[in-house]
């Protein structure tokens, strides 16, 4: 396994310096006059990549026999998406944030080959899985949801991903599956009016999920496990400890040296304390988004750019930084995408500038001078005063309350919601204009608040199984 992914890793290297050897070149025969139709030729698509590696494999890795070919093919496909997503972002065609250069894969990079063609079963005994050139392979959990679905027709494996997990101690193999399922219809819980469902998230210990209905019932409060903060004593005896043994790096000499076995011992706890934290994460996020799936129609939720509010304040916010990340808060929107075309029921995105937090659930006005440290909404004009996440979280189902408009609503208060389409519903601002200065987002947000409109955005992704 360890041969096969860093195959993969090894064609991904050679090949990226190969096409930054060819880029050199052409900016050379640039800068001598050369016409665009004459300089060296360039090709860095799956193809031509996959051409060119056909080419000097025997002469750069003899040994190639050794490996399955889809273990080059990895490395291949990957610096082939790399260099196409830099091109896009380049060229100001890619969403999102810009995509940089590929850089070399590194030791610390994670592990994978993944297969596409051959031998890929998983055995009638229900404890074994077959991949190419690597055989017959036992593994630790049973096989026996996936066996079952393959053996009744109503699956077909499409492709077969292993993988070492952070703490290299174990190995994964994950299949993508087509698979032929009816999708159920989700019962709400309890009463009908909790079908229509707003979920705010936050990192405070009591409320890393605040479930919430139009009316104003809260259904729900998922509490934060915050993982990485329990261990983080642990994880500090043990850095300490790592730092007094011979590690891979002399600082005396600016060299490497060969490790000591009590450091490698070391390295390898520090490895499972990380491990277990990411376990005991996945685990709760899983099954709160799993119950918010199947009990409820309609759930709604803030679109956040979990990356962007770290990105800013340093050292003055390393605590909360470091309480986002314990909390996974983009991971909530990414397994209820799938989750709701799972269990059939619908998610509605939020705008990502929509005042969910700042706008009372009682009177729809707006209070701009809400900072994180206020726990409790105190409205100056209707005189409420309300758990803020709570708030929120009513702000939120109401947006995609559609009992009273036959569409997703964006009005806010007690009367009936407004679609996207009709107007303001009960008056209250539609829009998010930027706060004064010293006060856009603060430590909420990154990036400064523009007048996008509210509307609704739903998400899919594709189905399927992993063992």
């Amino acid at each position: 396994m360890r041969s096969h992914a860093g195959a993969a890793q090894f064609c991904f290297n050679h090949m990226l310096a190969l096409v930054k050897a060819v880029m050199d070149q052409r900016a050379a025969e640039r800068s001598y006059g050369v016409s665009e139709t004459e300089l060296t030729p360039l090709n860095w698509s799956l193809p031509g990549l996959r051409k060119t590696w056909n080419g000097r494999k025997q002469a750069v890795a003899p040994w190639w026999r050794e490996n399955s070919k889809e273990a080059y093919n990895t490395g291949l496909d990957a610096l082939a998406r790399a260099l196409g997503n830099w091109s896009e972002s380049k060229n100001g065609t890619r969403a999102g944030k810009p995509a940089g250069f590929p850089r070399f894969k590194t030791r610390r990079s994670r592990k994978a080959v993944r297969f596409t063609t051959g031998t890929i079963r998983v055995e009638p005994g229900r404890h074994h899985v077959t991949l190419p050139r690597l055989g017959r392979i036992k593994t630790h959990e049973s096989t026996r949801k996936l066996a079952r679905r393959i053996e009744a027709g109503t699956a077909r494996i499409l492709s077969a991903t292993l993988s070492r997990d952070a703490a290299g101690r174990r190995w994964h193999v994950s299949f993508q599956v087509l698979v032929q399922r009816a999708v159920p219809v989700p019962g709400p819980a309890g009463t009908p009016e909790h079908s229509v469902v707003g979920v705010d998230v936050g990192v405070k210990a009591d409320s890393l999920l605040v479930v919430a209905t139009p009316d104003g019932t809260e259904t729900g409060r998922v509490p934060a496990p915050k993982p990485l903060t329990r261990a983080h004593a642990g994880l500090r005896a043990l850095q300490r400890r790592a730092a007094r043994q011979q590690g891979p790096y002399d600082p005396a000499t600016r060299t490497r040296r060969q490790p000591s076995k009590r450091w490698l011992r070391t390295r390898a706890r520090l490895a499972r304390v990380h491990a277990r934290a990411a376990a005991v994460r996945q685990d709760v996020l899983h099954k709160a988004t799993t119950a918010l799936a199947q009990q409820h129609r309609v759930i709604v939720v803030e679109t956040l750019s979990a990356s962007g509010m770290r990105s800013k304040g340093g050292a003055c916010k390393r605590g909360l930084n470091r309480a986002l990340a314990d909390a996974a808060l983009a991971e909530i929107r990414r397994m209820l995408g799938y989750k709701t075309t799972w269990y059939g029921s619908t998610l509605v995105e939020a705008p990502r500038y929509y005042p969910s937090s700042k706008t009372c659930s009682a009177c729809g006005r707006r209070k701009p001078n809400l900072t994180l440290a206020d726990r409790t909404y105190a409205c100056e004009h209707c005189g409420i005063m309300i758990d803020r996440d709570l708030n929120a979280a009513i702000n939120l189902a109401r947006l995609g309350d559609t009992r009273h408009t036959g569409g997703t609503g964006t009005g806010i208060g007690s009367r009936p919601a407004a679609s996207h389409r009709a107007g303001e519903g009960r008056g209250a601002t539609q829009k998010t204009r930027p706060a004064p200065a010293g006060k856009a987002g603060g430590p909420e947000a990154s990036t400064r608040h523009d007048t996008t409109d509210v509307g609704q955005t739903g998400t899919a992704t594709q189905e399927g199984e992993a063992a």
